[in-house]
């Protein structure tokens, strides 16, 4: 039973805070689109649809979390999304006030 309650609050979190699942993903290494969706999928359960998942990533760039940078791959061209100081940040604050929550019992 607590195996289905795990993974399903891990797939809730991981919808609902995309953008720090994937900004975490990214601290890890730099990645492409394609690995990310995949990386989400295996490790989170969760199917991201590329229309769901390129706007977010360009979101995060404007922001200033990522920056990215064309590659070429075995003659075709991958755009490759590293995380920012301001990313790392991010991560931190969101950790901080997670702790502060459970610590608080919130």
């Amino acid at each position: 039973m607590t195996e289905n309650f795990q993974k399903e609050i891990v797939q809730r979190i991981t919808k609902n805070l995309l953008d720090i699942q994937i900004l975490k993903l990214i601290n890890t290494e730099p990645m492409w689109g394609y690995k990310i969706k995949k990386e989400v999928e295996t490790k989170f359960g969760v199917k991201l649809r590329h229309g769901a998942l390129y706007p977010l990533l360009n979101s995060l760039e404007q922001k200033g979390f990522l920056t990215s940078q064309k590659q070429q791959q075995g003659g075709r061209t991958r755009k490759v999304y590293t995380i920012t100081k301001k990313g790392k940040k991010y991560i931190e604050t969101y950790h901080n006030i997670l702790k502060e929550q459970i610590r608080n019992k919130i």
